[in-house]
């Protein structure tokens, strides 16, 4: 763990590559984020919900809808490094995203509900994947060549960090 509230986990580095064995792993980690988000905000009241997990950082709540927000845009990104050849992929505001009123007073179950079947959908496309489908390719405009293994390693960590946020929070303030 990080003493760096923002990157409760530390930051992510791409991998080189990963073995078969590891990849399967990162998967468990992406099929788990659902259950473990759903865990870390079982019981907050709306106030908590409101809470920054840090100074001048997003609300739980806001946390909670950025997950699917950028899980969505990560589950078009596969599917278009696998069908094109090295599509360019726009980046979003993820700030932006938060700060509209959806991020910022819907119901975090709607979220929670998305997240639990898009993470079903987008596990059973991933395992079907083969070696040459895995070493395919997107250009990110701020990230550069990605490969499908390499998204598949920031996505266990994305879900994984932004629950730690959660988990943080509730263990500084005694939740």
């Amino acid at each position: 763990m990080s003493d760096d509230l923002r990157y409760p986990i530390g930051k992510f580095q791409f991998p080189e590559n990963s073995s078969d064995q590891e990849r399967e792993a990162l998967l468990q980690q992406i099929e788990d984020t659902p259950a473990k988000l759903r865990e870390a905000v079982k019981g907050l009241d709306d106030e908590q919900l409101g809470t920054p997990y840090r100074p001048d950082g997003w609300t739980v709540r806001q946390v909670v809808h950025h997950i699917p927000d950028s899980h969505l845009n990560s589950y078009v990104r596969f599917k278009l490094a696998v069908t094109e050849d090295s599509p360019t992929i726009k980046a979003y505001d993820e700030a932006a995203w938060a700060r509209l009123a959806d991020a910022q007073t819907a119901s975090v179950e709607t979220s929670l509900q998305l997240l639990e079947s898009l993470h079903e959908r987008w596990l059973q496309f991933l395992r079907s994947l083969g070696p040459d489908e895995l070493d395919r390719s997107f250009k990110h405009s701020e990230l550069g060549s990605v490969t499908v293994r390499q998204n598949i390693a920031l996505y266990a960590w994305h879900g994984r960090h932004h629950v730690a946020h959660i988990t943080s929070l509730r263990e500084r303030q005694g939740w």
